[in-house]
């Protein structure tokens, strides 16, 4: 039997694991800084979380959810975005009734999509994102964005995009629903299927169409820009006023629109600009869903947030050249000889690693040689040489492997002797 992972999944092997903890710990370091606490949510959750959160007019719920029948009969779905879980929880857990206001959140976790994998994208992915409930300040929504930049910025990401639109009120949206319905409505038929049903049910994912980009009435289409009320208008200008005092740059793109029902007034992407990255360029995207706490049980309450694929992070880390500091060096290696050395070794190494010291040994009986073969592999900083001799003389030898000086040291000082020689050597 030929075992292989799913089609659109992916083992993360050590060496490729280092990376991803370095970008979670920047990321989460990151999000303290701009105090947003972490929240996990289910893997899985009721169907109708996502039928209602996400919209039953997307693609996601059409055509991508991973949805089965458990043994009560209860339909669920793994998770395709992290959102509506954050907001359900919100709403269970009553975090509105905390003192503290907005509730400002952040989350990692896998999510699961069917669509067709290629680079960048696969049906599991895992995903970074914040959502800051609870108020309606436009420059909660530039603390988003700005948050959303400096997560790119901060591991050294350089060309990038931050296109944004406004998307209005209710009443901005209602009037440029029906002006993209008339607008569309004579080339119903030569728009593909998707988007004849789009027409009907949320017109405005017409203009995010991938296979009718092209098509002449698109570039024609009427913006959601000329269709915002005043109070929209004012809302779109302080975001951008606030973006602008921050010193973010940005272009205003009026046909941009998020792929999930719940959005309004701010929506925004981040694209990479790196040559070689790829046809599709979209890093992350995010924006304002004043009214989906209320779909979901809960009392009104505005909030904003974004998503981001690590993978796709990763991506453009490679793309940019971009080599991340990691340290991927081993404190200490144990060499040891002879069966008192070894029944030794074990008590050390496990001294050694309660004193907080990075310390691995040899498991497969090699012989001394190799043993130092496999510390240098390893990149140890330091060797600490065990035989029965040393062992019967209270002794370890310890040999800094840059320096190549060895010095022997009582066998009951070696733990504090090493973390003195690691601490000197930051």
């Amino acid at each position: 039997m030929n075992m292989k992972a799913p089609r659109g999944t992916q083992d993360l092997l050590p060496g490729i694991t280092e990376k991803w903890q370095y970008v979670e710990y920047a990321l989460i370091d990151l999000c303290r800084r701009y105090n947003y606490k972490e929240i996990r949510t289910p893997i899985f959750e009721h169907t109708e979380l996502f039928q209602r959160g996400v919209g039953d007019s997307t693609d996601i719920v059409q055509k991508e959810m991973y949805t089965f029948k458990d043994r009560g009969d209860r339909s669920l779905t793994l998770r395709p975005e992290g959102t509506a879980s954050v907001v359900r929880s919100f709403v269970e857990n009553k975090l509105f009734g905390n003192a503290s206001q907005p509730t400002k959140l952040f989350y990692f976790g896998p999510m699961f999509r069917y669509e067709r994998p290629q680079q960048g994208r696969m049906r599991q992915f895992v995903q970074f994102g914040v959502e800051a409930l609870g108020s309606a300040d436009p420059a909660v929504d530039a603390e988003v964005i700005a948050l959303a930049m400096n997560s790119y910025q901060e591991l050294g990401l350089t060309s990038l995009k931050l296109v944004l639109n406004s998307l209005g009120d209710l009443e901005s949206r209602k009037n440029h629903r029906q002006a993209l319905i008339d607008h569309f409505a004579p080339y119903r038929e030569e728009l593909c299927e998707d988007c004849q049903v789009r027409l009907d049910q949320n017109p405005l994912r017409v203009l995010d169409c991938k296979k009718d980009r092209n098509h002449p009435a698109m570039e024609s289409a009427p913006s959601i820009l000329e269709y915002l009320n005043d109070q929209s208008k004012a809302y779109f200008e302080k975001v951008k006023g606030h973006l602008d005092s921050m010193g973010i740059d940005y272009v205003v793109d009026k046909n941009l629109v998020r792929g999930l029902d719940y959005y309004n007034h701010t929506a925004f992407e981040i694209m990479s600009d790196a040559e070689g990255f790829g046809a599709i360029t979209t890093l992350s995207g995010g924006g304002r869903y004043n009214g989906l706490v209320e779909d979901l049980g809960g009392p009104e309450t505005p909030g904003i947030g974004f998503a981001m694929s690590v993978e796709r992070l990763l991506m453009a880390l490679e793309a940019e050249g971009i080599e991340l500091p990691l340290d991927e060096s081993l404190d200490c290696y144990l060499v040891s000889m002879g069966e008192l050395a070894e029944e030794t070794s074990v008590k050390l190494t496990y001294d050694l690693r309660r004193a907080g010291i990075q310390v691995d040994k040899d498991y497969l009986g090699k012989k001394f040689k190799a043993q130092f073969k496999a510390a240098d592999r390893l990149g140890a900083k330091f060797v600490l040489i065990l035989g029965d001799e040393e062992v019967e003389q209270n002794l370890v030898k310890v040999k800094n492997m840059e320096t190549g000086n060895q010095e022997e040291i009582p066998l009951e000082n070696v733990v504090d002797h090493l973390r003195s020689e690691l601490e000197a050597e930051g």
